[in-house]
């Protein structure tokens, strides 16, 4: 029995939208888009202004996260990454690389929204995440994009206001912390084939042990800063959302078999999700 060759071709196109959710790392893209949105709404931002910052996130994490199995694609192909479908051959390199340019073309727009400062600022942030993708994870300053990154999500949050206002140093310090704690427990899991593909960022060239052990400390001191730096001191709610997050980083990253899969960078979406929810507890008053 034969099949015509435009039936393959139409199935393939039908299954291109699922693939695609499949490449655009939709698990970090929806929990950041969630978390500002949470934060853009009790900051005062009312319903188009929350709305405007969640299109704007969405979009910017979206382009992200295609350019990233863009630019990686051989590499998923010599690793044998089964869940990246550009590296399977599932899904061209070019669908993924032109998800990815439409995705930063509507982010433009939809970040410029909330004001040209706040905009500028979402879109530095974005363009930090694209920088890693096509050249800084193979350096020493791998965790930079991801520190400027999640610092500039606050930003993007505040100088957007009625009455714009950049966000207290301790609030864009846990941001940088947050993201550079990401950056560690999302490479966590992928350190042999890394290297064995030519990249070297700072978390390759410290290794696993060192890795598991530096990651939980830098999210840990994120929700430290949060509970101190704000003004009308540390309460026992904040003490006890620091204590679960200390113990969700640390049971992501203690096992070595768990710090070989998706828990690491899961637990590290909680420990930003409590963060969030000690700024909303406290009425998320960022500047």
């Amino acid at each position: 029995m034969s099949l015509h060759p435009s039936g393959v071709l139409s199935r393939t196109t039908h299954r291109v939208p699922v693939l695609l959710l499949r490449s655009c790392h939709l698990e970090p893209a929806v929990a950041v888009t969630m978390f500002v949105t949470a934060l853009a709404a009790a900051a005062g931002r009312g319903p188009a202004g929350s709305a405007a910052v969640a299109a704007a996130v969405l979009t910017g994490q979206l382009s992200v996260g295609w350019s990233n199995d863009a630019a990686d694609a051989g590499r998923d192909r010599a690793s044998g990454r089964h869940d990246k479908p550009v590296g399977t051959g599932q899904l061209p390199r070019r669908a993924v690389a032109v998800a990815a340019g439409t995705a930063l073309t509507l982010c433009v727009p939809l970040s410029l929204l909330s004001g040209g400062a706040a905009g500028a600022v979402h879109l530095v942030g974005v363009a930090a995440g694209w920088s890693y993708n096509l050249r800084l994870k193979r350096t020493v300053l791998s965790p930079l994009p991801y520190a400027v990154g999640f610092a500039s999500l606050p930003a993007f949050v505040t100088l957007g206001l009625p009455a714009p206002a950049p966000p207290a140093w301790w609030v864009l310090t846990a941001g940088a912390l947050l993201g550079v704690g990401a950056h560690l427990v999302n490479v966590l899991p992928d350190i042999e084939d890394d290297l064995a593909t030519g990249v070297r960022g700072l978390p390759q060239r410290l290794g696993r042990p060192a890795c598991r052990c530096l990651a939980p400390f830098v999210m840990l001191t994120a929700l430290v800063v949060i509970a101190t730096g704000r003004p009308g001191g540390v309460t026992g709610v904040d003490w006890a959302l620091t204590a679960v997050a200390g113990g969700v980083a640390v049971a992501g990253t203690a096992v070595p078999s768990a710090a070989r899969g998706r828990w690491p960078f899961r637990s590290a979406i909680v420990v930003a999700g409590l963060a969030v929810v000690e700024l909303l507890l406290r009425g998320s008053h960022m500047t």
